[in-house]
């Protein structure tokens, strides 16, 4: 490929509005170009670098037995109502009718098409177990699209489906699996993926982990223990608190608290500590506005989604109204009535002398005792991990908090999907059994996103080989000179029949040019052809990350760049 044919223009100048370095690196390079909120084409460095990603992934699903397969981008409604899907999932699924009136959906997982798909093969124990999977773009309308290719609406994504005729078949599978996608990040550039404990969300299930990459503009929050193996999305991590019960307790006693109304506030003004003091989180269930009041140690923060997921039902911060009965900044769990669902957190167990709100404007009290004063309590962990929490693995306070880019999830679904849609199968006692899921999927445009915020510099990405868009990028440095440009197209020619993959820039631009485009596209190897060098009768090798530079023989060039592609390999 000729450099001046390649479709996209390279500038100096960072967007404003790019907020991560990949994004503003990769519009800068022409790699894609913005079309709408979430959505972008690509050029063809950025097609070469996701054809490669993809391929890394066939050939690891083929080494685990998967057979790749194609689902339709649109399906009809019918298949998620089946599924309970159509109802529950929100607005990010994108829903519109056909020209006979006919509810269709754009496919933003594949689930129900998985099982739609063998749901007539897989109808004896013999056929099982089997894996399917697919490379396609899909739609999800996330409601905030960012840094790029990192959250996008449209994407292209491997998914994957097994089915099984036991858990402990599942769970062999999925331990491959996971295995297989540590192969794969490996292969593509990004070794230091890790592994963690996640919520399955949406997706369902009662296992499942995310592949993080570990980097400070990731969106996603990582419980990571330093004293052990442990690892969890802080969406998923159990939060353990060992609460200190005073061996008195003293009387409940209401207290005047004039225009306060934070718990920061109140503890200052009571002098107590905001591991001593009870506050009310509220929300709001989004089908009908029903209030959740979650009372929870003063020091602690909700995590909304073990809310979620005991309540069952999506939910919103509350908006509390005069007519609720609710007093804003005072609410406590003494003497609360009306019709709430009232909650607590396993932080305040046992916890006395207290400070909380007493449902009385400008009042609080002291000395509350959660076993005298709130008899027949029920506590549930809904509170997130903390830096310097507790582990729960091995007890230790060592948990860090760290940010991470998810490159891929997998989750162990059960049979939530093929129960729902009466996928059965007759076993060896010639009983009907519902198959046992495993899903598995990879963002291909996030993960080339991930290894360019990786691998980088402030001049441009630095691609690994086995993702680059090119091997080598060959420069002809004054190609007005007519030595310079005779053995530098005779080099671009040899390399090409050697199967190397080279770009070749014969511009007429000045070497700061030049080398600044080169930069850009981040080829792994560049080989530099001057007039300085053709007097020396040399070439020079220089790799994108700095590591290597070496002058070798025009005669013996293809053969010194063979050895160093083979060694890099």
């Amino acid at each position: 490929m000729k450099l001046e044919k390649l479709v996209g223009d390279r500038f100096r100048e960072r967007p404003s509005d790019c907020s991560i370095d990949s994004h503003a690196l990769m519009v800068r390079g022409g790699y894609m170009k913005y079309v709408a909120n979430g959505i972008f084409s690509s050029y063809m460095p950025l097609k070469r670098i996701t054809r490669k990603i993809e391929q890394i992934i066939r050939e690891e699903m083929d080494a685990i037995d998967g057979q790749e397969v194609q689902f339709p981008v649109v399906m009809p409604a019918s298949i998620w109502q089946e599924s309970g899907r159509y109802e529950s999932i929100g607005k990010e699924m994108a829903r519109f009718h056909d020209r006979s009136g006919s509810p269709l959906v754009l496919g933003m997982t594949h689930e129900e098409a998985a099982v739609h798909l063998v749901r007539d093969y897989g109808q004896s124990y013999m056929k099982y177990p089997f894996m399917i999977y697919q490379i396609q773009t899909k739609f999800r309308d996330e409601a905030r699209p960012r840094a790029g290719l990192i959250r996008v609406r449209e994407f292209t994504m491997k998914d994957a489906y097994s089915f099984h005729t036991s858990q402990a078949d599942l769970e062999d599978y999925y331990a491959k699996c996971h295995k297989a996608y540590e192969r794969i990040y490996a292969r593509a550039g990004l070794p230091e993926v890790i592994s963690v404990a996640s919520d399955s969300g949406m997706m369902g299930g009662n296992i499942s982990h995310e592949f993080m990459l570990l980097t400070p503009i990731g969106e996603d929050s990582i419980a990571i223990c330093t004293e052990c193996d442990y690892r969890a999305n802080m969406e998923a991590a159990e939060c353990i608190i060992h609460s200190e019960r005073s061996d008195a307790s003293q009387e409940l006693v209401l207290v005047h608290t004039p225009s306060i109304y934070t718990i920061e506030d109140v503890c200052e003004f009571l002098h107590c500590d905001e591991k001593t003091s009870c506050k009310a989180v509220v929300y709001q269930r989004n089908l009908d506005d029903h209030y959740i009041v979650l009372f929870i140690r003063g020091d602690l923060e909700v995590n909304e989604t073990k809310l979620t997921n005991y309540l069952g039902c999506d939910i919103h911060p509350a908006i509390i109204t005069e007519e609720s009965g609710l007093n804003a900044g005072y609410i406590g769990p003494v003497n609360l009535s009306g019709n709430f669902t009232v909650l607590y957190d396993r932080s305040l167990k046992g916890m006395n002398n207290l400070s909380c709100g007493a449902n009385v404007y400008e009042y609080h009290y002291t000395g509350l005792d959660m076993k005298r004063d709130i008899e027949g309590a029920e506590y549930h962990d809904f509170a997130k991990i903390q830096e310097g929490g507790i582990c729960p693995h091995c007890g230790k306070p060592a948990i860090t908090v760290s940010r991470g880019i998810e490159v891929g999830n997998i989750f162990q679904l059960g049979t939530k999907y093929t129960k729902s849609m009466n996928m059965t199968y007759i076993d060896t006692n010639e009983e009907a059994q519902y198959p046992v899921m495993g899903c598995y999927g990879i963002g291909v445009g996030r993960l080339a996103a991930s290894i360019c915020e990786a691998h980088h510099d402030d001049y441009g990405p630095i691609w690994p080989l086995t993702v680059a868009p090119w091997q080598v990028h060959l420069c002809a440095l004054r190609a007005d000179d007519a030595e310079v440009q005779d053995y530098a197209d005779k080099l671009y020619e040899e390399l090409k029949n050697k199967g190397v993959e080279v770009i070749y820039d014969d511009r007429r631009v000045s070497a700061g040019v030049m080398f600044s485009d080169a930069d850009l596209i981040g080829v792994p190897f560049r080989v530099i052809v001057s007039p300085r060098n053709i007097k020396q009768k040399v070439i020079e090798i220089v790799s994108r990350d700095k590591s290597l530079s070496i002058n070798v023989s025009m005669t013996s060039a293809v053969e010194e760049i063979m050895k160093i592609l083979s060694a890099a390999k």
